[in-house]
C-alpha cells in the first residue's frame, strides 16, 4: 500500500501517512486539523514500462532518504521533485545510490522553492597507469635538482662577491631545494587528496609536473574523478591544498631567509642581469617582523627560501577564484553557474590586461579563459546551506590568497 504525504489546512504541518485518501479529518498530529493529500511517499508511479528491476531497487532506496513526485524521464536521466528531505546529509544518499550504480544531483529550480533531484548512471572511473605518475615524480626531482644547482651556484657566487659566510656546497645546496620544493608541492596535492577521500570523491595521487627552468617544475596536481557532492566539500577541497602548503612553506621559508644572504645596499653597484622574485605580503612580513631585515639591505635568497616563495607563489596562483582551480572551486560554492562564468571571464581578461607586468600573465589568462569555456559544474547537492565551518574556512582562503598574492613574480635586471 502507498502511503501519502499529507499537509494540514489549518497550521501548514506535513507528514506522511499509511493512507491515499483525499481528505483526512481530525488528523493533525499538531493542532487536530484536516490533511489534505499532498503526495505520495513513494516513486512508484513512474511509467511502469520504463520501471525494471534495479529501478525497483533504487526507488526502495530513495524513500528512505526523501519524500518524492515523480516529475519526468528523459534518457538516462530520472527527475524527482521532492516533497520532504529526510536525510540532510547528501553525502550518505549519494554513498548508498552510487552502491546501486547511480549519481544524483539536488538543484533547486530558478526563481522558485521547488527541489528536484536528478538521478543518472554513474560513470567508472578509468584505471590509471601507476607508472605515469612515478616517471613523472623522478623527473621532476632531476629537473628540480638542476634547477637547485643553478641557483646555488647564483648562491655561491655571491658569497665569494661579497666575502661572505655561508654553506658553499651547490650539491647541498641543490638537494635542499629539491626536498623543500618537492615537499610543499606534494602536501598541497596531499591535502586535497585526504580532503577528497574524506568526502568520498575518487581521486588520483599526485602528478608532479617537471620543467627545465628556474623552477624545475610546473607544480603538481591530482585528478578528480568523481563529482564533488556538495558545497562543504567543494570548500573543503579548495582551501585543504593551499592551507596544507601554505603552513609547509612558511618553515621552509623561514629556514631560507636564515640562510639567505643580506648585503647593504650601499654595496651593491650593479644590478645588470640579476632575476628579482616580486614580493608579497607574506615574504615582507616575515622580513620585516621576524627576520627584522631593514629597508637598506638587499636580500639574495638562498635556494631553500626561493623554494619557500615558489610554495606562496603556487598558493597565490592556485587560489584564483576562476575555472577549476582550487579558488574557482571555493567561489563557485557561493555562486551560481553563470554567475561564476562571468567571474572566470573577467579574472582571464585581467590577466591579459596584466601581462604588462609580468608577460607569463598573458598564458595565465589565455589559460584561464580556456578553462573557463568547459566551467565549473559545482556541487551535485546545492540546496544544503553552507556550513558555518566551511565559512570560516573559506575566510581563511581569502586570508591566504592576500598574503601570497605576488602581482610581479619574476623580472630581470
Amino acid at each position: 500500500m502507498n502511503r501519502g504525504v499529507y499537509e494540514c489546512i489549518k497550521c501548514g504541518h506535513r507528514e506522511v501517512m499509511d493512507s491515499t485518501e483525499p481528505l483526512l479529518e481530525n488528523s493533525c498530529p499538531k493542532c487536530g486539523g484536516d490533511m489534505v493529500l499532498v503526495g505520495f511517499d513513494t516513486a512508484s508511479m513512474i511509467i511502469q514500462e520504463s520501471v525494471t528491476e534495479d529501478d525497483d531497487a533504487l526507488l526502495n532506496e530513495l524513500t528512505k532518504f526523501y519524500v518524492v513526485e515523480p516529475y519526468k524521464k528523459e534518457g538516462d536521466v530520472t527527475v524527482f521533485k521532492i516533497l520532504q528531505i529526510r536525510e540532510n546529509n547528501f553525502e550518505i544518499v549519494l554513498r548508498e545510490l552510487e552502491r546501486l550504480g547511480y549519481w544524483a544531483a539536488l538543484k533547486r529550480k530558478d526563481k522558485s522553492e521547488e527541489i528536484f533531484l536528478y538521478i543518472f548512471p554513474a560513470q567508472p572511473p578509468k584505471e590509471e597507469n601507476p607508472w605515469i605518475g612515478i616517471i613523472l615524480f623522478v623527473t621532476t626531482v632531476f629537473t628540480t635538482l638542476l634547477a637547485g644547482y643553478m641557483l646555488s651556484m647564483g648562491y655561491i657566487a655571491t658569497l665569494d662577491k661579497y666575502g661572505l659566510p655561508g654553506i658553499r656546497n651547490p650539491y647541498l645546496n641543490a638537494i635542499a631545494f629539491s626536498i623543500s620544493i618537492l615537499t610543499i608541492l606534494g602536501t598541497h596535492e596531499m591535502g586535497h587528496k585526504i580532503a577528497a577521500t574524506y568526502h568520498g570523491i575518487r581521486s588520483t595521487f599526485p602528478y608532479f609536473i617537471p620543467f627545465p627552468n628556474i623552477l624545475g617544475t610546473l607544480g603538481a596536481v591530482i585528478r578528480v574523478k568523481s563529482p564533488i557532492p556538495t558545497r562543504d566539500a567543494a570548500i573543503d577541497l579548495g582551501v585543504s591544498g593551499p592551507l596544507a602548503g601554505f603552513l609547509v612553506a612558511i618553515p621552509v621559508s623561514l629556514i631560507g631567509l636564515r640562510l639567505s644572504v643580506q648585503v647593504p645596499a650601499t654595496w651593491i653597484t650593479s644590478t645588470a642581469g640579476g632575476i628579482y622574485f616580486g614580493e608579497n605580503l607574506f615574504f615582507m612580513i616575515l622580513e620585516k617582523y621576524v627576520m627584522h631585515i631593514s629597508s637598506n639591505i638587499v636580500l639574495f635568497l638562498h635556494p631553500v627560501a626561493i623554494a619557500g616563495w615558489i610554495g606562496i607563489l603556487v598558493t597565490f596562483l592556485n587560489l584564483i577564484p576562476a575555472a577549476q582551480l582550487d579558488g574557482g572551486h571555493i567561489a563557485r560554492a557561493f555562486m551560481k553557474g553563470k554567475l561564476h562564468h562571468y567571474l572566470t571571464v573577467a579574472l582571464g581578461l585581467a590577466m591579459l590586461a596584466l601581462s604588462y607586468l609580468w608577460v607569463t600573465w598573458l598564458l595565465w589568462g589565455i589559460l584561464i579563459l580556456l578553462l573557463g569555456m568547459a566551467g565549473n559544474p559545482g556541487a551535485l547537492d546545492e540546496v544544503t546551506p553552507i556550513s558555518k565551518k566551511r565559512l570560516l574556512f573559506a575566510l581563511i582562503a581569502v586570508i591566504i590568497f592576500v598574503l601570497s598574492a605576488t602581482p610581479v613574480p619574476i623580472k630581470t635586471g
